[in-house]
């Protein structure tokens, strides 16, 4: 761990081995079951082919067809309970509390806040994380986790909206500009999760404190939790949608976080076989 933590920041692959592997006393290239075992060998096949980074953006497509079948899986669950007047019992109740807090000045500035999620503010929030942090530690592996992240969360916002095709709340509860696109799930929700999750994720790899660990997990957490109930606030979506979208977020977050640590395994692998063909 000392020798890992000298090294600078902006190492690139070196970088990213020796400091990247490591959450505390965490190493994330210790699979300790056998389905780790098992995508970290096939990842390893993939990177003799594509190499480390090719190796990473299969994995990452791969994991974004099985977001798609999550998202496929959760709008035929979504309908199910809804019907049933399960969670969907809420979204009235909800809407109702955001109206009660409404006022003109409240109003300016959620709407302010929730542009920051939305089609211009995240984007440019992204890019510009990528750019930094692939800059930094000079490596594209940021760049190329974080536009994987957006994509991802990008096609299963269109793809639960063609499924579900649900209403919004109506105009006349909703506080402009108004927006006319299919209901679930939560664009915004879904996004900031995502992006405000990998982001995190990358700037903890590099934080040495657990503290420090701690705080920026939290900041990520409680935007992901403004944005989407800044959504039910302004009524432009129902707390169903919010709530579908977080799951779905986390869940493709979580698959990118794997191909991130399968990605780390090959590249420590390689640097093993390359160590141990170097003369003593």
């Amino acid at each position: 761990m000392t020798d890992q933590q000298s090294l600078p920041a902006n190492d690139g692959v070196r970088g990213e081995l020796q400091q990247d592997r490591f959450v505390g006393d965490q190493d994330l290239t210790r699979w300790n079951n056998r389905a780790g075992h098992f995508l970290a060998s096939a990842m390893h096949r993939a990177s003799s082919l594509l190499g480390p980074h090719g190796a990473l953006i299969l994995t990452l497509v791969f994991g974004a067809v099985l977001a798609a079948c999550l998202t496929a899986l959760s709008a035929q669950v979504y309908e199910a309970v809804t019907e049933a007047d399960g969670v969907a019992g809420l979204d009235h109740p909800m809407l109702a509390a955001g109206k009660s807090l409404r006022s003109p000045g409240l109003d300016v500035l959620v709407t302010a806040y929730t542009d920051v999620g939305g089609t211009i503010g995240m984007p440019i929030l992204a890019v510009a994380a990528a750019v930094v942090l692939s800059v930094r530690r000079r490596s594209w592996t940021p760049a190329i986790l974080i536009v994987a992240a957006g994509a991802g969360s990008l096609l299963m916002t269109i793809a639960g909206k063609r499924l579900i095709g649900r209403t919004r709340p109506d105009l006349t509860d909703a506080v402009p500009p108004y927006e006319y696109s299919a209901s679930f799930p939560s664009g915004h929700s879904l996004n900031s999760i995502v992006i405000a999750g990998i982001v995190a994720y990358l700037v903890i790899l590099r934080l040495k404190t657990t503290r420090a660990r701690i705080l920026t997990a939290a900041a990520a957490a409680v935007f992901a939790l403004t944005m989407g109930l800044s959504r039910v606030y302004l009524g432009h979506h129902w707390l169903t949608d919010v709530l579908a979208a977080w799951t779905l977020g986390a869940a493709w977050l979580t698959l990118i976080i794997t191909a991130h640590r399968l990605y780390l395994t090959v590249r420590k692998q390689r640097a093993a076989v390359v160590a141990n063909s170097i003369p003593s």
